[in-house]
């Protein structure tokens, strides 16, 4: 164990022992989960971010929103605001974040997006906006207790997984992967696909170790899309491009644009960057320098909602800038089994069992 591990190890065992404290009460009925009548799934993990948590809830609004009247609440990383917020098209990024407005701004003809750090209170508030909610889906609220949900949907990556991570903060686990125990279906995320029989079986095999015996396990990758313009210089994607993202993990991305495209630079920022206008400048001044090139810059839905800013308008305008989209993509019989799961879940709650 190196130096710096070992000043980490003693907070290491002090945050598990304090998370485990808090569960055991959960667990033992000390402290009380509530349960609504309106069917609640989380999409959650153990680690810190980048799990992929909404391209999945992304994937399950694509295939379930036509069918049932649904809601997505998230507790709004990154806002300014507190306190519940219903979306709506006046709606900034600085009122919800980035991912409920990425959400929002694809979905919104059929589903409510809401944000509410208080998930418990949340949720009759959003059932008090009308529209009779068939069911709610919680992002990244695993570790909120205080709700008993129907469905808890665990996400771990591939080249991450949580059976190989520690405790915060000598790792990126909030939580032991005994909690693992918890979950109802677990979705290996970000995966090379296809994954080899082999290695399914190996991960298989250690996710057993921390699941129950029944539940489901899939395995998932990423699929990126035909990218878009965001601005009225963007016509046709060239071949040199400029990324610039506010992202966990860029090189996935930058690795599917090499394959066509010549990633003259990159110009990452933290996860959940709020960008300011020295940012845009400063992208500006990167795209500038590349001019000769004829370059474009590219850049990830999540940074999209951001960067249309009416602030940012006089910068923008300027600048040929492309969206890429990214989806999840799953084995088919796998993704029909997994809709079919939660379909039958909300309908045996709110119909009795009848479709």
């Amino acid at each position: 164990m190196r130096f710096s591990e070992l000043l980490l190890y003693p907070f290491a065992c002090i945050y598990g022992a304090a998370t485990a404290f808090r569960n055991r009460l959960f667990d033992l009925g000390i402290k009380k989960s509530q349960v609504f009548e309106v069917p609640t799934l989380v999409v959650g993990n153990l680690a810190v971010g980048g799990t992929g948590k909404t391209p999945f809830v992304e994937f399950l609004l694509r295939h379930l929103s036509s069918q049932y009247r649904l809601a997505v609440l998230s507790r709004g990383y990154g806002r300014k605001t507190r306190g519940f917020i219903l979306a709506d098209d006046s709606t900034g990024p600085e009122a919800i974040g980035d991912e409920p407005l990425q959400i929002y701004s694809k979905f919104k003809e059929n589903v409510k997006v809401a944000v509410g750090e208080e998930r418990i209170l949340a949720i009759p508030m959003i059932l008090a906006t009308g529209g009779d909610i068939q069911a709610i889906l919680l992002d990244d609220a695993y570790q909120h207790r205080y709700l008993e949900p129907d469905m808890r949907i665990l996400l771990t990556t591939y080249s991450e997984p949580f059976f190989s991570d520690r405790l915060m903060p000598l790792g990126r686990l909030r939580e032991s992967p005994a909690n693992a125990v918890r979950a109802d279906v677990v979705v290996v995320t970000k995966c090379p696909l296809p994954v080899s029989p082999e290695q399914m079986e190996r991960y298989v095999s250690r996710l057993r170790e921390f699941t129950r015996a029944e539940v489901p396990i899939y395995f998932a990758g990423l699929t990126y899309g035909m990218a878009y313009p965001l601005t009225s210089k963007a016509e046709e994607l060239p071949k040199n491009l400029i990324v610039v993202t506010g992202i966990v993990d860029p090189n996935p991305l930058v690795e599917e644009l090499s394959k066509n495209h010549s990633v003259l630079e990159v110009m990452s920022f933290p996860d959940h960057h709020r960008y300011r206008l020295k940012d845009l400048e400063g992208i500006r001044a990167v795209y500038d320098k590349y001019q000769k090139y004829q370059p474009a810059i590219l850049t990830t839905e999540k940074d999209a909602v951001k960067l249309k800013n009416r602030k940012f308008e006089p910068v923008i305008d300027e600048l040929p800038i492309f969206v890429m989209p990214v989806e999840v993509r799953m084995d088919p019989q796998d993704a029909e089994q997994l809709i079919h799961q939660v379909a039958h879940l909300i309908k045996e709650k709110q119909f009795g069992g009848d479709a």
